[in-house]
């Protein structure tokens, strides 16, 4: 692949969302992240040479949100292995993220663990055995190793303000510990939760730390397996199916890549074998997935020709 042509492509649609009136809503559900600027756009791609492409806001930092589930769960399958899915599925939701309807329906156990109340069960089995600041921790310097940055932190305003107003979660939380899907304190669980979901990376950052499943599980700067290729891949195939909401579906039939959203507006894709991308524009579409983000991330897959379905 010619730096030349990824650079040119990821300018030229930089400078295309910068024209662009259509941008969404920001979250402002979340008091914090309802301040943002819904005029910032960062792009970042990194392909398997280390080769960056970097247009926009790329290196300010923003709430991840729900693009740590992504991380949370890498970590959990580290932990508990295929175990995991006897208290989360595999299967998309069709729901809102934080749907309480479908949790009742299926007696307590999440559909998928990218859904707020999966995120929640994946988050308990960490925090199982620690203390909730030893978990927070570990999944931090996870995130600090895999990015190779140990600078990025929690913003505790944004948990803070996640905690003021994260009733549904709470609901969500108390409703899985009654049939037994949580094993701690519903507090402690949503502590961890609240503040992994606040993490603040740069779409550089974030770019970096997705490069092991991009390249069969391993960082290809440094030949560092992180994880398995069979469990690279099955991470890859949830992100595809599920990494959206009620929006996946849109977002394979636009994109054609696996890709994790975050209601901060950023997005994680990964185009495997070819490169790690990271997409930021604060506001969002109906299902709460950042519309230019995916805008722009349709542009770059035509371009380069990364659909996993085809040119």
């Amino acid at each position: 692949m010619s730096n030349y042509l990824l650079d040119r492509a990821v300018a030229e649609i930089a400078d295309e969302m910068a024209q662009r009136a259509d941008r969404g809503e920001v979250a402002s559900y979340i008091p914090e992240l309802a301040r943002v600027d819904p005029k910032r756009f960062g792009l970042v791609v990194i392909d398997a040479d280390g080769h960056v492409a970097a247009a926009g806001d790329a290196d300010v930092p923003f709430s991840i949100q729900s693009i740590s589930k992504v991380f949370t769960l890498t970590l959990a399958l580290g932990k508990a292995g295929d175990r995991l899915w006897r208290r989360v599925g595999r299967e998309p939701s069709g729901s809102a993220f934080n749907s309480i309807v479908q949790l009742e329906h299926e007696r307590g156990i999440p559909r998928n663990p990218f859904i707020n109340a999966g995120a929640i069960a994946v988050t308990d089995l960490i925090l199982s055995g620690h203390q909730p600041r030893e978990a927070l921790g570990e999944i931090l310097r996870f995130m600090q190793f895999l990015a190779g940055d140990t600078s990025i932190v929690i913003d505790d305003a944004v948990a803070k303000s996640e905690q003021r107003t994260g009733f549904r979660n709470a609901a969500l939380a108390n409703y899985m510990k009654s049939f037994g899907v949580l094993d701690n304190p519903v507090e402690y669980t949503l502590g961890v939760y609240f503040h992994h979901c606040a993490i603040a990376m740069s779409c550089r950052q974030l770019a970096m730390a997705g490069r092991f499943l991009a390249y069969n599980g391993q960082n290809p700067s440094t030949g560092h397996n992180v994880v398995s290729s069979e469990r690279a891949r099955r991470i890859n195939a949830l992100m595809l199916t599920c990494g959206h909401y009620d929006g996946s579906g849109e977002f394979a039939y636009r994109v054609g890549l696996p890709g994790k959203s975050g209601v901060g507006g950023g997005i994680l894709a990964v185009a495997p074998g070819k490169a790690s991308i990271a997409v930021w524009a604060p506001g969002l579409d109906a299902a709460g997935n950042s519309h230019l983000g995916r805008v722009a991330l349709e542009a770059l897959t035509k371009r380069m020709g990364w659909s996993i379905f085809g040119v």
